[in-house]
């Protein structure tokens, strides 16, 4: 079994969860006592969040840089950045280490084809909703993506930065969400990407019609399964 590097912490909420699946994962694959090797470089948030508001992304590539290569020399196989908005920066990181990158945005694009999905919509924070880091990646495969109205998807983020990541989980919001996924249904949408790590804590499979791609889940199995 492979070491799986995690760059997790952002937030910690949902890293949290990346490592309950990727246990789980390996446990239904393999059985008994059998749980995931992995090497976890938590970082504060706090500091993170701060040059995204500021677009200092190179500042936050330079400290995920470190973390990454920190897991390198630990041993990991290949690293896992823990949220879907640092992909940005991915391509950064990948440039300093010897190891490959499971990027989120290509999992999830594997899981859209498996369903023949042709449209869908992104939630998100504003950086993955609106720049082309995430959706071009998408969309290289054929695949259109939408988003939603600019004052939903200002909603959205400020539901993920000052309630999900908080672990505030709150109803109003999730039927705000859901009437969200609906509007982007009647637009044309045949499934919804839940494209930050922190909005599967919020919205399930049940809250909508529409099939659910929830990146953590499909990140951290995909995680998992490059372990064996």
């Amino acid at each position: 079994m492979k070491t799986i590097g995690l760059i997790g912490g952002m937030s910690w909420e949902s890293t949290v969860t990346y490592y309950q699946i990727i246990n789980e994962t390996i446990k239904n694959e393999l059985g008994g006592l059998h749980s995931a090797k992995i090497i976890l470089y938590s970082v504060d948030f706090a500091e993170i969040e701060a040059f995204q508001a500021s677009g200092e992304w190179d500042k936050s590539a330079a400290v995920l840089t470190d973390a990454a290569q920190k897991l390198e020399t630990a041993g990991a196989d290949f690293i896992v950045v823990c949220t879907n908005t640092m992909h940005k920066v991915a391509p950064q990181i990948q440039a300093q280490i010897g190891i490959p990158i499971i990027h989120i945005a290509d999992a999830t694009a594997k899981e859209l084809e498996k369903q023949n999905i042709k449209k869908v919509a992104l939630l998100g924070t504003k950086y993955t909703m609106t720049q082309t880091f995430y959706t071009e990646r998408i969309t290289q495969k054929g695949i259109e993506v939408i988003i939603p109205n600019e004052k939903d998807a200002a909603l959205i983020n400020q539901v993920i930065y000052d309630e999900l990541c908080l672990g505030i989980i709150k109803d109003e919001s999730r039927n705000q969400v859901i009437q969200m996924i609906e509007q982007l249904k009647n637009r044309g949408a045949e499934g919804v990407i839940l494209g930050c790590t922190e909005i599967g804590l919020l919205i399930k499979q049940n809250d909508t019609t529409l099939p659910v791609f929830d990146t953590t889940q499909i990140h951290a199995q995909a995680a998992a399964l490059q372990a064996l």
